[in-house]
């Protein structure tokens, strides 16, 4: 029997996880028996304290690199800042050039603009229709006092993944450090620090089924950057302030159950025969945004053309999901990823994303699809 059309159906991974059961009963410990301070040495603080370091070694194992490397954060933002600022404010004597590109999050585009107040000169690099950068734009765009290039790894948009192994060695090679914002990356396709080549990695607990609130900046050994927060020495000095035991231990259960999961494949499958599903029902009316292959396995950006995204989810209330462009006063403007893409507007202000997750159903992709063909057309 098919399932009620009023059913709930959440796409929207990328903006959000659920919290995952394992992540939850991993906390509750930490909610009502475990409340020391993790830097007091005494049968309260103890446990606390070997809960942040198994948590620290459950990172870590996920990036495959040292615990001793791992910086927990309130979240993405907060790793992206500390990285691009950490390394401006530590290599003053040496530059103050940084290079991104147009398709980067706001956590990196904001940090940079707001140094350039602070006399950073900043290169934003332009990408291709796909939204992916140019290495040799990379190389070209090095100057003698570049310190720094952050390039995400692949887009929260349009999941399209970045060249990074190749411009870490370009950076690398120019002796500049290089970071890479992985917030929609780290558990949905392999993260290896080593095998990116990065200095530094962001990475974001809530893409990944822990809660809002805690994240983790990767810091290569013998990358030195200024701390963030200044206070006492936690984090080896470099982030103040009392551990988060709780969000400590979820990020560290959320990336042993990545470590462990199998399902992405599917996932992919699914998205696959989705998209299969949306060309059979809109033929050329819908278009893909992003890289076809070099793409995250559960990201599927989609314009409708000549219609509008917002109008068309508003025709289907029980569909969680985003849309690529923004209504003011009756006109449509293009999110800043699509409009560094080249979209058309006639195709952009159509976009919407559905970013499928581990618990998504053909079921719900097949209710979805028939919600979205009576959406469209009275939209």
């Amino acid at each position: 029997m098919p399932a009620p059309m009023s059913r709930r159906i959440y796409l929207d991974h990328n903006a959000t996880t659920p919290v995952a059961p394992e992540v939850v009963e991993a906390m509750q410990p930490f909610l009502t028996e475990h409340y020391g301070n993790p830097s007091s040495n005494h049968w309260a603080g103890i446990p606390a304290k070997e809960a942040v370091a198994g948590a620290r070694r459950q990172v870590a194992a996920l990036l495959g690199c040292d615990p001793a490397e791992i910086v927990f954060t309130s979240g993405g933002t907060e790793a992206n800042n500390h990285a691009i600022k950490g390394v401006f404010f530590a290599r003053q004597g040496k530059g103050n050039h940084i290079i991104t590109t147009s398709v980067e999050h706001p956590a990196i585009l904001n940090p940079c603009h707001f140094l350039e107040k602070l006399g950073a000169q900043i290169t934003i690099l332009p990408v291709d229709r796909f939204g992916r950068v140019d290495p040799e734009r990379v190389r070209r765009a090095i100057t003698s006092q570049s310190i720094l290039i952050t390039v995400m790894h692949a887009n929260n948009e349009v999941g399209t993944i970045q060249p990074i192994a190749e411009i870490s060695a370009i950076a690398r090679e120019a002796g500049v450090l290089f970071h890479s914002d992985a917030a929609q990356s780290v558990g949905k396709i392999s993260c290896s620090v080593d095998e990116l080549g990065v200095d530094l990695l962001s990475a974001a607990g809530h893409k990944l089924y822990a809660p809002k609130g805690i994240g983790a900046l990767y810091v290569r050994k013998g990358s030195v950057i200024e701390p963030l927060v200044h206070g006492a020495g936690h984090e080896r000095g470099r982030r103040a302030g009392t551990e988060n035991v709780l969000l400590a231990v979820a990020l560290g259960t959320a990336c042993s159950l990545a470590r462990s999961w199998t399902g992405m494949p599917q996932v992919q499958m699914l998205r696959d025969r989705f998209w299969d599903g949306l060309r059979d029902a809109f033929g050329q009316a819908v278009t893909l945004n992003g890289h076809m292959t070099e793409r995250l396995p559960n990201t599927l950006s989609v314009n409708f053309v000549g219609r509008t995204g917002a109008e068309i989810l508003a025709k289907m209330p029980d569909v969680a999901a985003s849309t690529g462009a923004a209504c003011h006063a009756g006109s449509v403007s293009l999110s800043p990823v699509l409009a560094a893409m080249g979209v058309l507007q006639n195709e952009g202000m159509g976009a919407i994303r559905f970013s499928l997750g581990r618990s998504t159903s053909w079921e719900e992709l097949e209710i979805v699809l028939e919600q979205l063909g009576s959406a469209v057309a009275a939209a």
